[in-house]
């Protein structure tokens, strides 16, 4: 029971993403031309609107892009099964993408060991996103639809840049879980720092976090190594774009949980090179009762929003993730 536990767990873990007057800036730009592909709360105020968190005020997309092509690293936070926000990012990629700068593209959603089919893929066909879908066995991934993510794929491989799988592979996670930091390798797990304890107010706030988002059904005891191997993943997608970083630096596509610059994998590359510009966009869903950009600070239990910018986007329906939850534990 334990053991379908921690792997129920660890399929939900990997939906890490969270759940003033309209006007022309922070309008939808050119990615969406149809318009938005999601249908709940599109007349909501702050609907396609882009928040610069750190200066307070509403910036357009020209704004956004500009910014972020000033800074080495780039981390583009999402809501995993949502259509619009994969389009926003292929967008910013294509953005990132112009005059001659070719960036690294990595990816959460492939792990290491796939890298070797993502290289073989791209000298056999390249510039073709459906045959890197095949050669990684995307539809027996767990994530989302191919279709959604293709666009982002295609814009890079359009632009001819590195693809990289930045993810620990699912059995190290597993592994981490189930037996502490000792199932990795000394010099991974150095590596990953997780021999260095956290704040007691991040890991309380994190333990929080991931007993939320198990629905209370987690053992206590699992909440520990369940924020390991939130940990490992944000400090081995740091090192994977570090590592895979281009001239122009890199740019990372993940859930909005591993986004966020107090303590996902911003921290982690500002920890790793001090003084290199690393920029995060949330991209997050509005909610019809959160009419401001700050009210939605306190979904990530943070006082002010975890992004350097955040881009609003109406929201799709969302299967209850605690009846998912509850039907692998009664399994």
């Amino acid at each position: 029971m334990r053991t379908l536990l921690i792997a129920a767990a660890l399929l939900l873990a990997a939906a890490c993403s969270r759940a003033t007057r309209p006007d022309s800036a922070g309008a939808p730009p050119a990615p969406l031309p149809g318009g938005w592909t999601s249908p709940l709360h599109r007349e909501h105020p702050l609907t396609g609107r882009i928040w610069d968190v750190k200066a307070g005020r509403f910036v357009d997309a020209e704004a956004l892009r500009d910014a972020l092509a000033q800074a080495r690293f780039v981390v583009l936070g999402e809501r995993h099964d949502q259509p619009d926000h994969h389009q926003l990012q292929a967008w910013l990629v294509q953005s990132l993408a112009t005059g001659g700068r070719k960036p690294a593209l990595a990816f959460e959603m492939l792990d290491v060991g796939q890298q070797a089919a993502v290289d073989a893929s791209q000298s056999r066909a390249p510039g073709d996103a459906d045959a890197l879908a095949l050669a990684v066995d995307w539809a027996g991934s767990g994530w989302p639809d191919w279709s959604l993510y293709r666009p982002i794929f295609a814009a890079g491989l359009e632009a001819v840049l590195p693809i990289v799988a930045a993810n620990l592979p699912r059995a190290q996670v597993r592994d981490l879980v189930m037996r502490g930091p000792e199932a990795l390798a000394p010099e991974l797990r150095q590596r990953l720092s997780l021999d260095t304890p956290l704040p007691e107010a991040v890991e309380q706030a994190m333990r929080q976090e991931q007993d939320e988002a198990h629905c209370g059904h987690l053992p206590k005891e699992m909440l520990g190594p369940m924020v390991q191997a939130q940990r490992a993943r944000d400090a081995h997608l740091a090192d994977r774009l570090l590592s895979a970083a281009t001239e122009p630096g890199g740019v990372l596509i993940t859930g909005n949980g591993h986004a966020r610059t107090d303590r996902g994998v911003p921290a982690q590359l500002a920890a790793r090179t001090p003084g290199q510009d690393v920029r995060a966009v949330g991209l997050l869903e509005v909610d019809p009762e959160l009419r401001e950009p700050a009210d939605y600070a306190a979904s990530f239990g943070a006082q002010s929003l975890p992004f350097d910018y955040v881009w609003f986007t109406p929201a799709v329906p969302m299967e209850d993730p605690c009846a998912a939850l509850l039907k692998h534990h009664k399994k």
